[in-house]
């Protein structure tokens, strides 16, 4: 078994702990819980670059290795790292249970050391809403 794990904090206030395990060559499972959001749906992904020093600016744009369009975590036709949207609750925490084949934690496409990122808006997940960012 291989496991990696991102540790969250924004300076407003967005913080929390997500695991990854993967199991052999099989699928990587998500867990973990982000607090200090606001309610509702945000963006879930894992971006190309590891850097954080400028926020999501500096993270790059969704995890990609295959130069696949821009999708929802179901469509076969996805970056690698569309996670889709993470629902808040009321008192602004999601606890995450999440199973996706296209985030392996090892070999060449490999998500160690890249940029997990909850937006702050939701995802359009490709279905090409202007007024909501995929990227931001």
């Amino acid at each position: 078994m291989v496991k990696g794990v991102a540790v969250l904090n924004s300076p407003s206030g967005v913080s929390g702990t997500i695991y990854f395990t993967q199991e052999a060559n099989g699928p990587t499972t998500v867990t973990g819980s982000v607090s200090g959001l606001t309610p509702g749906n945000h963006g879930f992904h894992v971006h190309a670059l590891g850097d954080t020093t400028n926020g999501c600016l500096s993270t790059g744009p969704h995890y990609n290795p295959a130069s696949k369009e821009h999708g929802a975590p179901h469509d076969e036709n996805r970056h690698a790292g569309d996670l889709g949207n993470v629902t808040a609750g009321d008192d602004g925490t999601v606890n995450l249970n999440i199973v996706d084949s296209q985030i392996p934690l090892t070999g060449p496409n490999s998500i160690i050391g890249r940029a997990v990122v909850v937006h702050a808006d939701p995802d359009d997940l490709g279905k090409g809403n202007p007024s909501i960012s995929s990227i931001d």
